[in-house]
């Protein structure tokens, strides 16, 4: 079992979710969150421009079967490149076991996807 996580821009959400959804990925958790990095982003108020080091990203965390990663990374790599500094990045991280509290399924079968 494997957990991803990918920090992503906040314009490229749909297109990621879509693109997860036709990958097989049918459940996933996402916040918004913010963060430091090479790429700033200028906002205007009121005719001033104001450059800000802080940056809005949208982080989805999924956690799937081990034969999901390879369509699930290759998704997310497609729908959120732009060819811009500050595209994003994408964390996998091995998962040691999962629980269904509802059902008390272990391991994969404790997952949202069927085999």
């Amino acid at each position: 079992m494997k957990k991803v996580e990918a920090i992503i821009r906040k314009t490229k959400f749909d297109d990621v979710k879509e693109a997860l959804h036709e990958a097989g990925i049918e459940f996933f958790s996402f916040w918004e969150v913010r963060g430091v990095g090479k790429a700033t982003e200028a906002r205007i108020y009121r005719g001033i421009k104001y450059d800000t080091s802080s940056i809005e990203r949208i982080l989805i965390t999924i956690y799937m079967r081990d034969q999901f990663l390879d369509p699930t990374i290759k998704a997310i790599m497609k729908a959120a490149n732009t060819g811009s500094i500050g595209d994003g990045k994408i964390f996998v991280s091995e998962l040691q076991d999962a629980y269904r509290i509802r059902t008390g399924e272990q391991g994969d079968k404790s997952l949202y996807i069927e085999e």
